[in-house]
């Protein structure tokens, strides 16, 4: 009976240890993102805007000739 239940007791202590270890061995998760990084605009912005100007300023006066 001794023999029996120390055999049992085995099985379960393996059975719990097949369950739990993958859980104590999981992956850590990955690190949180990074800030994203800011891109100025407002040089490539202002020369977009005079250009747009002077290519309106352009047709009108095309237009007026």
């Amino acid at each position: 009976m001794k023999k029996a239940f120390y055999i049992l007791l085995a099985l379960t202590v393996v059975a719990g240890l097949i369950f739990i270890l993958p859980d104590l061995a999981s992956a850590q998760p990955p690190p949180p993102p990074n800030k994203p990084t800011q891109a100025p605009i407002d040089g490539g912005l202002g020369l977009l805007a005079a250009a747009g100007g002077a290519y309106a300023i352009k047709k009108l006066r095309d237009k007026k000739k």
